[in-house]
């Protein structure tokens, strides 16, 4: 069994859209990822079955994923207040 297979790729993704549209903290991301890949120790399901390695694999495509999604989501031009304001609005 190889340390990187599909279900590799799609942890990736998971947790990129995950923190570029529905939540950012490390904290929540850290419980939850670490908390599945326990929790698929005991899942009495084939897709869960995988080497140790493939975990570790799993937990760093899951960290690489959630850090781009914040990455893109900081640095997305919505994120940033504009300094001016509307002719049709009043200042501060």
């Amino acid at each position: 069994m190889a340390f990187v297979n599909l279900y590799s790729i799609s942890h990736f993704f998971i947790w990129f859209y995950a923190s570029r549209y529905i939540f950012q903290s490390w904290r929540l991301f850290f419980f939850l990822s670490i908390g599945w890949e326990v929790l698929e120790l005991y899942l009495p399901f084939e897709f869960a079955v995988e080497e140790f390695g493939n975990k570790i694999m799993d937990l760093i495509f899951n960290t690489i994923g959630f850090y781009l999604g914040n990455r893109i989501r900081i640095e997305s031009p919505q994120n940033h207040m504009s300094n001016t304001t509307s002719q049709n609005q009043p200042g501060p």
